[in-house]
């Protein structure tokens, strides 16, 4: 069954910082982007607690308490397929802390307040490469999963963000080109 992750810099929310996620059964992987949305960051490696059938526990109140400190203005979750497209069994997960950080925004938000999207992001070979680069800089891999788990998700949100400034770019340019025709056309 193939999953179609969402498409960066579609109902852009502009500029902001943006949070990545990487879901694992065991631990979360967190990243942060600057304020201009051009530089994912890690952040920290949360201990997996909610199960599908629990109440929230601390690992969702911790990440609704990142989104709001850094006042993230979207949430980018990595959605794991593999090279065919096709979900893998952590989509559920993933699925499942996304739906969670939506629903508590969503249910604590005040009346002016803009609940950040939460997105689902292509993360096929993110874990691949965040342990490639660990390795080729000497990070002991039995010592450094939760840090591989932070790189992970700067893999992700790294992605997204530069995904997202190319769909930007042409839609900046295309503008200016209409306008540009636009005002020609009217000489």
């Amino acid at each position: 069954m193939s999953i179609q992750p969402d498409k960066p810099g579609v109902e852009d929310p502009g500029p902001g910082r943006r949070l990545g996620l990487d879901v694992g059964t065991v631990r979360i992987g967190v990243a942060v982007s600057d304020r201009d949305g051009k530089l994912a960051m890690p952040v920290e490696t949360i201990k997996r607690e909610t199960g599908f059938k629990d109440q929230d526990k601390a690992d969702i109140d911790r990440l609704v308490e990142l989104v709001r400190s850094y006042q993230a203005v979207e949430i980018v979750v990595g959605l794991p397929r593999d090279l065919h497209g096709n979900g893998s069994k952590s989509v559920k997960h993933a699925k499942e802390i996304a739906f969670r950080i939506t629903r508590r925004l969503k249910n604590s938000a005040t009346m002016d307040e803009v609940v950040p999207p939460v997105r689902m992001a292509d993360e096929r070979l993110t874990t691949v490469v965040a342990t490639q680069a660990l390795h080729a800089s000497g990070v002991n891999m039995r010592k450094g999963r939760s840090v591989i788990d932070q790189a992970a998700a700067v893999e992700i949100l790294q992605s997204w963000l530069d995904a997202r400034a190319r769909v930007l770019t042409n839609c900046a340019c295309s503008s200016a080109s209409e306008t540009f025709n636009k005002e020609n056309l009217d000489d």
